[in-house]
């Protein structure tokens, strides 16, 4: 299953399909008793869409086929042992695709040309994706983090790998082995290879950074200047060669800390847009002024989610199943806002009280 989403992913999935691309979404727990029905409901959601596909006169019979088979095989590929919040499976004419979102999801069947990506991208958001780059004087590894965990990513090059080491033993005995390791002009330059593949990194995939490693090595880095020398510093050794969970408890302080001051950076610009005529609050406001492209910044509670019904000038509350019911309009006004390049926040529940947990800087 898929986790992390690149902005080349993104393009892929949004791409036309020779019709009909399916989307399946389906909530998922992640523990007992909860997750016990999560088996059944995503049968049965792949049922109606094997369903919808037998009884649309637009879907010839090679292509039924076809999307049903990629339906089944996706199906197999779901491991709901490790469930998350929420699930996705993509399958049009040979392909398919499944999702695990640390985000909840409606439960939704599309038939349509594209597929549908908005929940993907609302999750991608809430997630707070990262990078964690660990360092040593003989690896660099990569980590992609989100909610809740790191996995390694070997994209861009990472792990870069220093094949053959060489110091110098007669000085390691003297001095120590890392002040001798990080003062070698060979390690120096692995470094800097090092961070121009994440300097390449960063500007297709801009996230967050935290850098862990020995002080020697943070600060031989700091001297290099390069890309990794913005980072928030987590001075912790052997991550390069451990793994996920132990750094995942590494940085966990650090992420706290940086949660903490973000929240209290985006009330604040909140604060001031009231002085100047350029605050948004509520659903209403921000749906419209979304479409408009006109928000600049958008501040939404983490677990803030909405049921409505669009009537053109207002959304009224309804409740799910619903017919016209929009199950996921927060999920949309974040898409929305993301499009036209706005810097989309999500702030912890109650942060926002005021504003009926959804709220915006306006460009104009």
């Amino acid at each position: 299953m898929e986790h992390a989403l690149s902005p080349a992913a993104l393009a892929e999935l949004r791409r036309p399909r020779p019709y009909p691309a399916v989307s399946v979404l389906t909530p998922t727990h992640r523990r007992d008793p909860l997750n016990g029905q999560d088996p059944i409901r995503l049968r049965h959601a792949v049922a109606e869409a094997k369903k919808r596909l037998e009884s649309d006169p637009a879907v010839t019979r090679e292509r039924r086929a076809d999307v049903v088979a990629q339906l089944d095989r996706a199906l197999s590929e779901v491991d709901l042992a490790h469930a998350e919040d929420g699930l996705v499976i993509f399958a049009a004419p040979g392909e398919h695709q499944v999702w695990s979102l640390a985000r909840t999801v409606p439960e939704r069947v599309v038939l349509s040309d594209t597929f549908l990506t908005r929940n993907l991208v609302s999750a991608h958001a809430a997630g707070h994706p990262f990078w964690v780059l660990s360092v040593s004087a003989d690896r660099v590894t990569l980590w992609s983090g989100g909610v809740d965990r790191v996995v390694e990513d070997r994209s861009a090059g990472f792990p870069v790998v220093r094949r053959q080491v060489n110091f110098d033993a007669e000085r390691q005995m003297r001095i120590g082995d890392m002040p001798s390791t990080f003062t070698d002009e060979s390690t120096r330059q692995f470094l800097r290879e090092a961070d121009g593949a994440l300097s390449a990194l960063l500007r297709d995939q801009p996230r967050p950074l935290y850098v862990t490693g020995e002080e020697a090595a943070l600060s031989l880095l700091d001297e290099i200047g390069g890309a990794a020398r913005a980072a928030v510093r987590v001075p912790h050794g052997g991550l390069a060669h451990g793994g996920p969970e132990a750094v995942w408890q590494a940085i966990r302080p650090a992420l706290e800390e940086e949660a903490r001051r973000g929240a209290d950076s985006v009330l604040g610009e909140l604060t001031s847009a009231r002085g100047r005529r350029t605050y948004a609050a509520g659903l209403d406001e921000l749906w419209r002024n979304a479409r408009e492209g006109r928000v600049r910044l958008l501040a939404v509670e983490e677990n803030y989610r909405a049921v409505v019904r669009d009537f053109g000038e207002h959304l009224v509350p309804a409740e799910p199943g619903d017919l016209d019911a929009r199950d996921d309009i927060v999920d949309e006004i974040v898409e929305q806002c993301l499009e036209t390049g706005a810097d989309v926040r999500f702030v912890p529940d109650g942060a926002l009280d005021e504003a009926d947990g959804i709220a915006g800087v306006l460009r104009y």
